[in-house]
């Protein structure tokens, strides 16, 4: 799978994505933590209406080598998460940029992304 990361979204140091359309920012892990991870089995789905703080824990991803924290790139509202994780949390492996988000969140404070990588940025980051 390639891990080149798509132009049209911001990154954390947690690889996290972030892709805002309007005032939502959809959420989710980038190909390079789903290859680290592993195959994932599990995961923990933040509840519509919490408030996520930027770079702050809002749920959980359980894989076969290990159990890691999500971390939310931007703060903000949850409006909606994906619940197809429910029962197929494996979208974090085979489409993490697509059909594998985790959440879209009613953004807080556009001027968080500004602390966020972009595309270049986090693959030189994860580049070795």
């Amino acid at each position: 799978m390639s891990t080149t990361p798509p132009d049209d979204r911001r990154y954390s140091r947690e690889h996290e994505w972030v892709r805002v359309e309007g005032a939502v920012a959809m959420i989710g892990i980038t190909s390079f933590a789903a290859d680290e991870l592993g195959d994932i089995v599990y995961v923990e789905l933040p509840e519509v209406g919490a408030r996520l703080t930027q770079f702050s824990s809002f749920g959980v991803v359980e894989s076969v080598k290990a159990v890691s924290d999500l971390f939310a790139p931007v703060s903000g509202e949850v409006a909606e998460v994906n619940g197809d994780l429910r029962t197929s949390p494996e979208l974090l492996n085979t489409d993490p940029f697509g059909s594998g988000w985790i959440a879209k969140v009613t953004l807080g404070d556009p001027a968080e992304m500004d602390k966020l990588m972009d595309a270049a940025a986090y693959a030189e980051l994860t580049a070795g």
